[in-house]
């Protein structure tokens, strides 16, 4: 059974930093393109980054770029999101997200607030 578990979200004011953790079972990180996604207040769900299965290559929105890194730990099995610089504008409830044998799974979502 394919589950994520998320942590890492909290509470920071502008400029600092969180590290997001998802921790997979039922499948290998490595074999699938992994994905951090966020929705905000109000918004739809945005694509942050993603990390490809082959290659391991990385993707962000222009919104991040620059201040958020992908990464994954292949031994723990587990995607990580860096995110510095932080803006109040990144304030959202963050999941993890990959699609295993054509099924969509999704983590349960760790909430990131961005505020002074």
């Amino acid at each position: 059974q394919v589950q994520f578990v998320e942590s890492g979200g909290g509470l920071v004011q502008p400029g600092g930093s969180l590290r997001l953790s998802c921790a997979a079972s039922g499948f290998t990180v490595s074999s699938y393109a992994m994905n951090w996604y966020r929705q905000a207040p109000g918004k739809g769900r945005e694509l942050v980054a993603s990390i490809s299965n082959v290659g391991g290559l990385r993707n962000y929105a222009d919104s991040v770029k620059g201040r958020f890194t992908i990464s994954r730990d292949n031994a723990k099995n587990t995607v990580y999101l860096q995110m510095s610089s932080l803006k109040i504008e990144d304030t959202a409830v963050y999941y993890c997200n990959a699609r295993v044998r054509d099924t969509a799974y999704w983590g349960q979502g760790t909430q990131v607030t961005v505020s002074s």
